[in-house]
């Protein structure tokens, strides 16, 4: 879920994951992007890049994306630290997804993406104080992140995973909130197989997801482009994105 707020002239992006279900509709096709259309995954990154279930139109109107290298620094406040869960599924996402450039931050570097990895009785204090920046409010979801978007691609994000719930919803977290925080933010329950779908029981980085990201990391698709200006350049992206992700 998605919420939008403005606090001083900035705008800030928050998602969150609330799973409310198991549907999931023909698993078999969502094994690779074959099974796909053309229009059925230039919809899917309309939906997720574009669009907003909260707040207003003009947050999701145009494309937020990283245009510098991803630095991620892990927190970790859990008992089970996750933190070498984090660094390999990171370590792989350069290799699935084009154009991305991501890595865990090192000694001496200036991270833009902090995950904080806590047990679920600390969930809401750390949203509102390390994230929210308040001692009051909702910290919404099972998981969360928050997107900073600047005219130039997005300056920080920072997400705040459960460990203490079981495996299987660390993985689900994990994976849709970092995916998230790199700018495709919007869940649709249309988009059964994804982990942009709070209905669906994915736990990993599906080949639908490989695509609409792949896609989004394309240096043709610039920070603030509109919807407009993005259509026009979609067919020709995903034609190249085709022959990469499988």
């Amino acid at each position: 879920m998605a919420a939008f707020r403005t606090v001083f002239g900035l705008m800030l992006l928050v998602t969150a994951l609330a799973v409310v279900g198991n549907f999931l509709a023909n698993p078999a096709r969502a094994e690779s992007i074959g099974g796909f259309s053309d229009d059925e995954l230039m919809d899917g990154f309309q939906k997720t890049v574009f669009g907003v279930e909260y707040g207003s139109v003009a947050a999701g109107s145009s494309v937020k994306k990283f245009e510098s290298t991803v630095l991620v620094r892990v927190i970790n406040l859990a008992d089970k630290d996750r933190q070498r869960q984090i660094a390999g599924f990171v370590s792989q996402l350069p290799r699935l997804v084009r154009g991305l450039d991501i890595r865990m931050a090192g000694p001496g570097d200036n991270p833009n993406f902090t995950v904080y990895v806590v047990d679920r009785a600390d969930y809401t204090d750390t949203v509102r104080t390390d994230v929210l920046g308040t001692s009051r409010g909702a910290a919404p979801g099972q998981c969360l992140v928050r997107v900073y978007p600047g005219s130039l691609g997005i300056v920080r994000s920072t997400a705040v995973i459960v460990s203490d719930e079981g495996d299987s919803l660390f993985r689900r977290c994990m994976v849709e909130e970092i995916l998230q925080g790199l700018g495709p933010m919007n869940d649709n329950a249309a988009l059964y197989a994804s982990v942009f779908n709070d209905r669906s029981r994915h736990d990993s980085f599906m080949p639908f997801d490989r695509a609409v990201v792949s896609m989004l990391y394309d240096r043709r698709i610039r920070p603030g482009m509109s919807r407009s200006e993005v259509g026009t350049l979609l067919p020709r992206v995903l034609a190249d994105v085709r022959r990469s992700v499988r």
